[in-house]
């Protein structure tokens, strides 16, 4: 009797280890990801009284995105006495997009883009430097340009 209950337990053990082993193509029922990636080129200077473009380049599959479901973008200024509001990024004739903004003001500025592509979403943040920087400015630089606690959150 003790034989046959061991032979039933041994049995039904090897069905549930059976049951459980993998199945070589579970990886192909999981949705891959394709990341979005944007390249945001900032202008070597700054001129007064003129408006400066920022061009934003969108990458996915290794592939130039050019109709994003979102591609918006908003700029502040380190300090929080700027902030540009967040608009939709402009786009030209060849499907490059950039932004248009005349930076009146020296100092450290971040630029902040929101995006998305085939379920990427993606926030990318990029910091620039107008004019000149005051000591405080530099002093942040060099402590690793950590941007002061100002909220800059927006939802769609």
């Amino acid at each position: 009797m003790k034989k046959g209950i061991t032979s039933l337990v041994l049995i039904g053990l090897s069905l549930v280890l059976a049951a459980c082993s993998l199945n070589t193509g579970v990886a192909s029922l999981y949705k891959e990801e394709s990341p979005l990636h944007a390249d945001i080129q900032i202008p070597a200077s700054f001129k007064e009284n003129v408006e400066d473009v920022i061009s934003i380049a969108l990458e996915q599959n290794g592939e130039r995105v050019e109709n994003p479901e979102f591609l918006h973008a908003e700029i502040w200024k380190q300090d929080g006495s700027l902030s540009f509001p967040m608009e939709e990024v402009e786009q030209d004739e060849n499907g490059a997009f950039y932004v248009k903004k005349d930076f009146d003001e020296d100092g450290l500025y971040f630029i902040k883009l929101h995006a998305s592509s085939n379920g990427s979403i993606i926030t990318p943040k990029k910091q620039f430097i107008v004019g000149e920087l005051s000591d405080e400015e530099l002093e942040i630089l060099q402590e690793g340009a950590q941007e002061e606690e100002v909220d800059h959150e927006h939802h769609h």
